[in-house]
């Protein structure tokens, strides 16, 4: 018999093998293929990221209501109707910005309520091992998205429609995952037909969790910079500064997020080696600062091998800070209240992602790609040092509740 905890895992390499394929395919269906301006990517971008700043929070609060496992199960299949939906119509039909837009805040929906639910999830398997499960998740995260970004270097030659159909069946298997996953209950489903009011109760008490942890509430603010300078360079300007300076199209995309996971990967399979980081407040923040001036670098029209070397080392910088933002979280959390926690966890970088995807969009409409990168990188480090000196999260020690 399989054991939750690979079950768990199965589920989740789907969505990330899915994702990696969706972030190259998805970049060069409106950069490439469209031809789009700038502030049209931006927008395009923040299509997918907005319902994560509508439903993510609903999403984790709905997870606490009605179990983890049967949102994620829903979403997972929604997802997978979602990729199948859009190949079909390419297929049939000719292919549109407007229609891109409709598939971009679809899938941003699924995402939305999918994340929390299944961050909540893991605690729950973890066989009381967070940290370290936090970890094995990241590198299976980063580890299987480097295989979706290899498969969608190849969209040149069988098209979207052949991607879009292997990332519905892929979105299935992971579907077929949760129905088999078995997790304690934590708390049952309570009246459905008060579900709105609870659904108010219940978010405003995450929040009032969130806030009154100083750890937490760190960890929020610096996600929020990070999804705004981080996520809106990696998503908008890097594809843009491919096609403008690099002349690059589905290959060079793939390279570049694969040299990125890569960083983030090799990150991952070293804390394995290490153990846990009794510090994890000052890592976060030392990788996001040294991240900052690596992402700096980019801004530098160096050769393209130059620049797969600097988003490796992004990467190595992203995958000790993503990791220490979610083992925190998940630490200071009340079980009771982690999926809102993880909500708020994940609402703080993606719900910003479309501020971030919008203005990184204009910035390059206004300066072009290595200006905006440039920007991105010294607001990003103006706010870890403030972060960092104006809070205790430099000191924020393992397992110590804030």
């Amino acid at each position: 018999m399989i054991k939750p905890l690979n079950i768990y895992f199965i589920a989740t390499g789907s969505w990330y093998l899915s994702y990696g394929m969706q972030s190259v395919v998805f970049a060069w269906l409106v950069t490439i293929i469209l031809n789009e301006t700038p502030d049209k990517v931006g927008l395009a971008q923040m299509a997918y990221l907005l319902p994560g700043t509508v439903f993510i929070l609903i999403g984790g609060s709905i997870a606490d209501q009605f179990g983890g496992r049967k949102i994620a199960l829903i979403a997972q299949c929604a997802a997978a109707s979602m990729a199948a939906g859009l190949a079909l119509s390419m297929a049939l039909t000719s292919f549109s910005y407007d229609k891109f837009l409709v598939f971009a805040v679809c899938m941003g929906c699924t995402q939305a309520i999918l994340t929390p639910a299944r961050d909540g999830l893991l605690p729950l398997v973890a066989e009381g091992q967070i940290q370290r499960r936090v970890v094995q998740a990241s590198m299976i995260q980063f580890g299987i998205q480097m295989i979706g970004f290899v498969l969608a270097s190849m969209a040149d030659s069988v098209g979207a429609v052949v991607m879009l159909s292997v990332q519905s069946v892929v979105l299935s298997i992971g579907a077929v995952a949760y129905y088999y996953l078995s997790v304690p209950l934590v708390k049952s489903a309570r009246t459905q037909a008060r579900m709105i009011n609870q659904l108010v109760a219940s978010i405003t008490e995450g929040f009032r969790s969130v806030m009154a942890s100083p750890g937490m509430r760190m960890v929020v603010l610096q996600n929020c910079a990070m999804g705004i300078f981080f996520m809106g360079s990696y998503i908008v300007t890097v594809p843009l500064l491919i096609r403008e300076v690099y002349d690059g199209s589905s290959t060079e995309l793939s390279l570049i997020n694969a040299a990125n996971s890569l960083g983030l990967f090799l990150t991952i399979v070293v804390l394995l080696r290490v153990g846990d980081i009794k510090r994890q407040g000052r890592a976060l923040l030392i990788a996001q600062g040294f991240g900052a001036l690596v992402l700096s670098m980019a801004a530098i029209q160096v050769s393209f091998t130059t620049l797969m070397g600097i988003l490796f080392v992004w990467g190595m910088c992203g995958g000790m800070a993503m990791t220490m933002a979610r083992t925190i979280m998940q630490e200071q959390s009340d079980e009771h209240q982690r999926g809102r926690m993880m909500g708020f966890y994940a609402f703080s970088f993606m719900g910003s992602g479309p501020i971030g995807a919008l203005l990184s969009g204009y910035l390059v409409a206004w300066f072009g790609p290595s200006t905006s990168l440039a920007i991105a990188s010294l607001c990003m480090f103006v706010v870890v040092v403030l972060v960092g000196t104006q809070s205790n999260l430099w000191h924020l020690s393992h397992k110590a509740k804030a």
